[in-house]
């Protein structure tokens, strides 16, 4: 039993070293000479573009369902104007965020872990290194930027379509404008909401494709080790968003309030 528990630990504290020496070798990457922009723009693409039908239907239904559950007791109580602006705060704060990066966490985790997991495993990463390229900036760097910039934008744009959701969701049971709808939300929002959920949204991102592209990066031999990569990329991503979701719900209320 202890012999067990020693070698898991040990086990523990190697991999998070190596986490550790990825993350310098991705820091020192990023200001190297020859950065990837075409590959860059292409990541931009592949996990911002191809992520916004997934994110805005989501959006949408999030706020949609989060209305039709919440204005029946609402409305018990008398406080049915109250509605726009509990969705539009619920929805920015934290659910927004943090759904969404769940939701980018089961497509674009997965898809990085087991493209550089077969990478790894065909030997194309040692043919990039053998041929004196640099395949963390092209390979890692890349696609972490792109995780941390796209990430942010899809959760502003799923946002949005949530409030929107929203305003379809009470207008199921009676009418409501959506001049009005919206300025309730806005007017129940501040920028102390707003700022915290943008900036959580950056951790998000970059924790998503960081957690990808180690996996996939030190995958072992085998075809199996591609699924693997993918689904611990996936668990280990997730784990991360609780994660940093919880220091910076405890950070912001010390700050704002």
């Amino acid at each position: 039993m202890a012999s067990a528990l020693t070698s898991a630990f040990n086990k523990y504290m190697e991999m998070l070293g190596d986490q550790v020496v990825f993350t310098g070798q991705f820091a020192r990457n990023i200001f190297r000479d020859g950065f990837e922009w075409g590959e860059f723009l292409r990541q931009c693409y592949i996990v911002g573009y191809r992520s916004i039908g997934l994110v805005a239907i989501n959006g949408f239904i999030i706020g949609f369902v989060l209305t039709l559950q919440t204005h029946p007791t609402l409305k018990d109580f008398g406080a049915e104007s109250y509605v726009p602006g509990m969705v539009a705060i619920s929805i920015v704060r934290e659910i927004g965020p943090v759904i969404i990066a769940l939701i980018c966490t089961g497509k674009i985790a997965s898809s990085i872990g087991a493209e550089l997991g077969s990478m790894k495993v065909t030997e194309q990463i040692a043919a990039m290194e053998v041929s004196s390229a640099n395949p963390v900036q092209y390979l890692v760097v890349t696609r972490i930027l792109a995780c941390t910039i796209m990430v942010p934008l899809l959760t502003i744009m799923a946002d949005a379509l949530a409030l929107v959701g929203g305003w379809v969701g009470v207008n199921i049971q009676e009418h409501v404008s959506a001049a009005l709808f919206f300025r309730k939300s806005f007017h129940a929002l501040e920028f102390s909401d707003l700022i915290p959920a943008v900036v959580k949204s950056f951790f998000f991102g970059y924790a998503i494709g960081f957690v990808g592209c180690f996996k996939g990066y030190h995958a072992s031999r085998g075809t199996e080790s591609v699924g693997r990569a993918a689904n611990s990329a996936v668990v280990s991503a997730s784990i991360w968003i609780i994660f940093i979701d919880a220091i910076a719900v405890q950070i912001t209320n010390l700050v704002y309030y």
